[in-house]
């Protein structure tokens, strides 16, 4: 089925991503991993190439294209050479810092950190995840007390994508502690900000290449300057925004489903078992031929919320549909092409393998399946009185 959603210059654009990833993503993604650390210099060389900050303000350094088409072309590049770390802090940086920054930010915290940001120069994180509170954001701990002219942040966060390299980490605390969701407020918080440190490098299941780390504030000290937003409304502007982070999940999600089932497409031609290509198999084209057609119906959902987005018109319900079920999806489907793989599935050598491991975190992070059912079931009723 042809696809309407991209027009010439998102093809053009295309060019210059695959480009980039030829020359300088796809030669180090084994060392990436193997280091569990990204090289900071792919961020300057994205920020050379314009493919950082694609949505800000030319004025600000920026690509001048809210479109999220352009992000989402990214993406497809990203995930048809398996370079799934990259794309996480990547997103972390142009789909979730960088809004909060031009909806919220003051014109002096635009001008002062935005530009570093579409350059490369500048790497970014959100800190909201504690120890004890996940997708539950009211069960967080970290505090924020105003002391003088500015404010002293004590708490300490976990699983922060970015966090070994950020320069610029947004943090949610707590304002007002008997105000429940609305006594918490957003801050800034610089890499050399005294109080502010990082722990260990987290050892994850997948998305080896990609840093996540514990953070530290103790007693941490920032100027008032430094509040983003408005204070109390810190959970409000995080509710917000998700239904962004979730597009570009459920967006990424979809694209590594088409990706596994082309490589897998392409090794069932290509393997032989019993004499005869393993695509010569009724098993093996029935599956291929049910995974297919389930990526392509839900690529027509997901193509609709791309739309909606950059038409800045897509509902949080909506958003959570397409989270929840383009990750679960995307596990079913790197699950199926694994078997299909047989033992070469296992080996990390093979992209499915490395995707085998880098998926199942998409179920969890930006809101778990549960959640995005919640969220969904909770709409379903809004409104309707109870019988």
């Amino acid at each position: 089925m042809q696809r309407k959603l991209y027009e010439q210059d998102h093809e053009d654009f295309r060019d210059i991503v695959r480009e980039f990833v030829t020359r300088e993503a796809t030669p180090h993604l084994r060392r990436w991993e193997d280091q569990h650390l990204i090289d900071r210099t792919v961020w300057a060389a994205a920020g050379k190439q314009g493919l950082l900050g694609l949505g800000a303000p030319e004025d600000l350094g920026g690509g001048g294209q809210p479109d999220f088409r352009y992000r989402a072309v990214v993406m497809e590049e990203f995930a048809r050479v398996g370079a799934a770390s990259l794309h996480s802090g990547f997103a972390v940086q142009d789909d979730v810092v960088l809004p909060y920054l031009l909806d919220l930010g003051t014109e002096e915290q635009k001008h002062r950190w935005v530009p570093g940001m579409c350059s490369g120069e500048t790497i970014a994180a959100i800190a909201m995840t504690e120890p004890g509170a996940g997708s539950d954001l009211q069960g967080i701990r970290a505090t924020a007390v105003r002391d003088g002219g500015g404010w002293v942040i004590d708490g300490v966060k976990t699983f922060i994508t970015n966090g070994i390299h950020a320069d610029l980490v947004i943090v949610l605390a707590r304002t007002d502690p008997a105000a429940g969701a609305k006594g918490m407020s957003l801050f800034l918080v610089e890499r050399e900000t005294p109080g502010f440190s990082r722990g260990r490098k987290l050892d994850k299941v997948g998305l080896h290449g990609q840093d996540t780390a514990e953070l530290f504030f103790d007693s941490c000290r920032v100027p008032a300057g430094n509040l983003l937003g408005t204070e109390g409304r810190g959970f409000m502007h995080l509710m917000e925004r998700l239904p962004r982070e979730r597009t570009s999940i459920a967006v990424f999600a979809q694209c590594v489903t088409e990706a596994a089932l082309e490589w897998t497409r392409d090794y069932c031609a290509e393997r032989t078992a019993f004499g005869s290509p393993i695509s010569d198999f009724q098993h093996s084209r029935f599956l291929l031929a049910e995974l297919v057609t389930e990526a392509e119906v839900t690529r027509a959902y997901v193509d609709r919320c791309i739309e909606a987005l950059s038409e800045e018109s897509l509902s949080a319900v909506d958003a959570a549909k397409a989270k929840w079920w383009a990750t679960e999806l995307q596990a079913k489907v790197v699950d199926r092409c694994v078997q299909l793989h047989g033992g070469y599935g296992y080996m990390l050598e093979y992209p499915i393998a490395r995707a085998f491991l880098d998926t199942r975190i998409q179920t969890i992070f930006g809101g778990t399946t549960e959640i995005m059912k919640e969220i969904i079931g909770r709409d379903l009723y809004a409104g309707k009185r109870s019988r």
